[in-house]
């Protein structure tokens, strides 16, 4: 029977983690952004389900805290911009 030795390189799977995670941050801010030209000066619970709405679609059905999400929606709809870090 044929052995074969596996390595991990584990600063490799962890700055292709890193990277991803820039993507997804970056991705989000965008795709957020992109919201207030629809959303700006609309009432706070529509504001809400669009960010949910972008939030899930961009994690894979993730989901955003309660505070935050108010932060992010009370920002677009007074016309703002908005920057996602996720760590």
């Amino acid at each position: 029977m044929a052995r074969s030795k596996f390595q991990s390189n584990e600063g490799a799977i962890k700055k292709v983690a890193e990277q991803r995670v820039a993507k997804m941050a970056a991705d989000l801010t965008r795709e957020l952004n992109a919201l207030t030209a629809e959303y700006e000066g609309r009432p706070l619970d529509e504001v809400k389900a669009a960010v949910q709405q972008v939030w899930a679609r961009q994690t894979g059905g993730g989901t955003i805290t309660d505070p935050e999400l108010t932060q992010f929606a009370e920002q677009i709809a007074a016309g703002g911009r908005v920057s996602v870090e996720l760590a």
